[in-house]
């Protein structure tokens, strides 16, 4: 039986308002067993200095585009390091404090399971499998001149399926299917123009609510839901009429719109890092110089759209979407998040609140009796100072199942 308690640690436990000295944690065959003071002779893990927050979560993630994209469609990179890219990309997503993940589309339901066994080091993965879009809508990444019925040539069964094409309802609920019989836990599909996008823009509405309707059904039938990517209201509105249940991004969400969605019971999931990211570089990310453009306001409207959705009292979660080789500072998000409003709600957004979100909430995303123990040792408070959150090399203790993932106190 695996035993010890976390000592001396002030503890922010994803529920109270403030942090608490002098709790300390028993962690029990991985999960939380108590909360007080560690009795005499009892196998501790001294945490003097350390700040214990839950495992952080992170709603947004796509490690299957932990590469330079436009190579990788062209195979100028060998299946070998697309795949060592990914789990050095699950690496540094554990070590930074992230215990739990949702990819939001690229992954085949094989990484989850890799990593899942304890062959690659890495976080718990939710995952929808490949992206439900429409021909030449976002996540369709083909150049040009490709042929769309060459498309799923890009799959690497058991690693990579980007995304799946669909046009018309029955077409979108074959391949809903399809991804559920992959292992999908949820489902992600495209409802309007991105940034990362190849054949569209920003505007652009995608998908009918005939075929959005047809998705939510097939995911309602096995217990989960439909999530989208949205940037404008045209088609943000269409999917919450065909019942989606949360917003990935939501640039243009207003105080009408996040009224509808607290009214409908609908998630909102921001994502600035990776906003930012591009606005500093595009090769960085791993895309052409010529996306850089598409940023525009959209760092802007989300934090609008942060504001009018907690005003409204919708679940506002947190997600980083960072893409390319270089996906180890996650921690950022939160920094972001504390600039708009405090750092104890960004921080509930990336733990309780995405645990929500996900439909894990009896697990994981707060420090109490029962839950599993995921948990994070920060050197310093990063409630106190925000920073904090973006500085992996902060993050002194990683605390996975009741596991140390990561220890360098």
């Amino acid at each position: 039986m695996q035993e010890y308690w976390i000592a001396g640690a002030r503890v922010v436990d994803g529920v109270s308002t403030e942090p608490q000295d002098g709790l300390d944690i028993q962690v029990v065959d991985g999960r939380i067993a108590a909360l007080g003071r560690t009795p005499q002779g009892a196998h501790v893990v001294d945490a003097s200095g350390l700040t214990i927050t839950p495992g952080l979560i992170d709603a947004h993630v796509h490690f299957g585009m932990s590469n330079d994209i436009d190579p990788s469609l062209r195979r100028e990179i060998s299946v070998a390091e697309l795949a060592a890219d990914m789990f050095a990309n699950c690496e540094e997503t554990l070590n930074g404090g992230f215990t739990t993940v949702r990819d939001t589309g690229g992954i085949d339901g094989g990484l989850a399971r890799v990593v899942a066994s304890g062959k690659v080091k890495g976080p718990r993965i939710i995952q929808c499998g490949p992206i439900q879009c429409q021909t030449g809508g976002h996540g369709h990444l083909a150049a040009e001149w490709e042929p769309t019925a060459d498309w799923s040539n890009h799959d690497i069964p058991g690693l990579r399926a980007l995304s799946l094409l669909s046009d018309g309802p029955e077409q979108v609920r074959k391949n809903v299917r399809e991804s559920f019989r992959r292992g999908a836990d949820f489902i992600k599909m495209c409802v309007t123009g991105g940034v990362v996008s190849t054949h569209d823009k920003l505007s652009d509405t995608q998908f009918t609510f005939s075929e959005i309707a047809a998705a939510v059904e097939e995911a309602a039938a096995r217990g989960t839901y439909v999530t989208v990517h949205a940037h404008n209201n045209a088609g943000l509105r269409t999917a919450i009429e065909a019942g989606v249940k949360c917003v990935e991004h939501g640039t243009e969400i207003d105080d009408e719109m996040a009224a509808i969605m607290a009214e409908r019971g609908v998630a909102h999931v921001p994502t600035l890092a990776v906003v930012q990211k591009l606005s500093i570089s595009a090769t960085e990310a791993g895309l052409p110089v010529a996306m850089t453009s598409r940023v525009g306001d959209a760092m802007a409207g989300q934090r609008r759209a942060i504001v009018a959705s907690r005003a409204a009292g919708v679940k506002v979660g947190l997600g980083s979407d960072l893409i390319g080789p270089l996906q180890s500072d996650r921690g950022i998000e939160l920094t972001l998040r504390a600039e708009i409003e405090t750092p104890m709600l960004a921080l509930h957004s990336a733990t309780r609140i995405n645990a929500e979100i996900l439909g894990i909430a009896d697990e994981v995303g707060t420090i109490e009796v029962g839950k599993r123990a995921d948990l994070v040792g920060f050197a310093a408070d990063p409630i106190e100072n925000p920073k904090i959150f973006g500085d992996r090399e902060m993050v002194r203790l990683v605390v996975q199942s009741g596991r140390l993932a990561r220890d360098t106190r």
